[in-house]
């Protein structure tokens, strides 16, 4: 999630390696098979590899829930030279010849509508067994929000259990991309449960319509790797569109986050970085992922602070590696390259 130009900066080395960013070769749009789909298979393969790792329902459920998932065809995407505006391909299609000739095209597959630039929606896992510890169990009835969601797999997985899912970012490609029908909407699991995925893009609680549109009382408020202190306070100058840029005070952010949970509900922040850079290399600020706002601001905005910075480092690596991300060529070294905060707060 960026909220300057489109999402968190996708030419970053990190989101890179996290990342499984296609070229969109695959020009055919007749729905594929889902018995053939790649994707929808690694994804499930990954939940396997995952497993092991999980100790509450609420994870495995969550990993069990990609079962439920469809293949998707690839899909055409238009843009603007500058990038601040999108349009699917019935849209493109219905604008002026003039208008389209001056857009840029790309083709996506099915493996970028699951995974985006961000790899895969299953490493959501950790920040909900996360949740799960702090009591958070069972998705069914609940309501959840994703900030800096950047993607809708794991939106359709956690309403597949049940949830009524929001996931809110400014990215304007995403509303075009995740524009079918079925992308969005009602979800319904293997086991019958009945959930619903919406977006909602633009910046919240910088901008009323968004505000309105994502409404308030929930019980989970996840955000992972968005708000992350080197995002929001960086150590050094750097590049704005490297930043996260809220639109309101620190303070204003955490008591906008203290109208829309529920009281008992619980904000999770989930943060996967990098190593700092050397000290003769430039600065990363994506590499600190502390807990941007200080533990007084959640206390003096009604949270009670359950834990704060915690190192999940260990479990991070083991998500890594059961994911691929030290496989090949261009693969990790999660010992020395991969750490992870986590913060949990319980609106009282």
């Amino acid at each position: 999630m960026r909220f300057q130009v489109s999402l968190l900066p996708h030419a970053i080395a990190f989101a890179v390696a996290l990342s499984r960013v296609v070229d969109g070769r695959l020009a055919s749009t007749a729905a594929a098979p889902a018995d053939t789909s790649r994707a929808v298979a690694q994804l499930r393969a990954d939940a396997d590899s995952l497993r092991p790792l999980t100790r509450s329902r609420l994870a495995r459920e969550f990993l069990a829930a990609t079962a439920v998932l469809s293949a998707r065809a690839p899909r055409t995407v238009w843009r603007d030279s500058a990038r601040t505006r999108w349009w699917n391909d019935v849209e493109a299609r219905a604008l002026p010849d003039s208008t389209r000739a001056r857009l840029v095209s790309r083709e996506l597959d099915e493996s970028f509508f699951w995974n985006t630039r961000y790899g895969s929606p299953l490493s959501y896992v950790r920040a909900l067994e996360i949740a799960a510890r702090h009591g958070f169990e069972d998705l069914r009835g609940r309501r959840v929000a994703d900030f800096g969601c950047g993607m809708i797999g794991q939106l359709q997985l956690m309403a597949s259990r049940g949830a009524e899912v929001i996931g809110i970012d400014v990215d304007a490609m995403l509303r075009v991309l995740y524009s079918e029908s079925r992308d969005l909407g009602e979800i319904r699991g293997d086991d019958g449960r009945r959930g619903r995925t919406r977006l909602a893009i633009g910046r919240w609680p910088a901008e009323p319509a968004v505000v309105t549109e994502v409404g308030g009382g929930f019980d989970l408020f996840l955000s992972k790797n968005t708000l992350k202190n080197g995002y929001l306070h960086p150590a050094e100058k750097v590049d704005l569109r490297m930043l996260v840029d809220l639109g309101v005070s620190d303070s204003a952010f955490v008591a906008a986050l203290a109208r829309v949970v529920k009281p008992g509900g619980l904000v999770v922040i989930y943060n996967l970085s990098p190593a700092p850079a050397p000290p003769d290399k430039p600065y990363l600020p994506w590499a600190d992922g502390r807990c941007p706002f200080p533990r007084e601001r959640w206390e003096a905005s009604g949270f009670e602070v359950l834990t704060y910075d915690e190192d999940d480092g260990p479990a991070a690596r083991a998500m890594g590696h059961a994911l691929g991300w030290d496989r090949g060529d261009g693969g990790m070294k999660l010992e020395s390259d991969l750490f992870a905060h986590v913060s949990v707060f319980r609106r009282r």
